[in-house]
């Protein structure tokens, strides 16, 4: 299993993939978020505080979902670092 890593504006974005999900999850000031998708890329983007943890909710977009994993890290949408592999997840 193979990582790829983005670091901007101090969050740091790592993107995997796993047997069954795309997983890309965030860390910056003590906080985490993670968004993740079914490896076929066609369900419902599922956010979690971690990537183990317990879903939040379930959004088609990706922005949408950007959006909410930026506010479980307490900063704007646009300062998440997206990693080339995970720019494509979502409906």
């Amino acid at each position: 299993m193979s990582t790829e890593e983005a670091t901007a504006n101090g969050i740091t974005a790592r993107y995997h993939e796993t047997e069954t999900e795309r997983v890309l999850t965030f860390e910056g000031d003590g906080r985490t978020a993670a968004i993740a998708q079914n490896t076929e890329g066609y369900a419902m983007l599922k956010v979690r505080p971690t990537e183990d943890g317990d879903e939040l909710e379930r959004y088609y977009g990706f922005e949408m979902a950007l959006d909410h994993a930026a506010e479980l890290l307490g900063v704007a949408p646009s300062a998440l670092p997206v990693p080339d592999a995970a720019a494509d997840m979502g409906m």
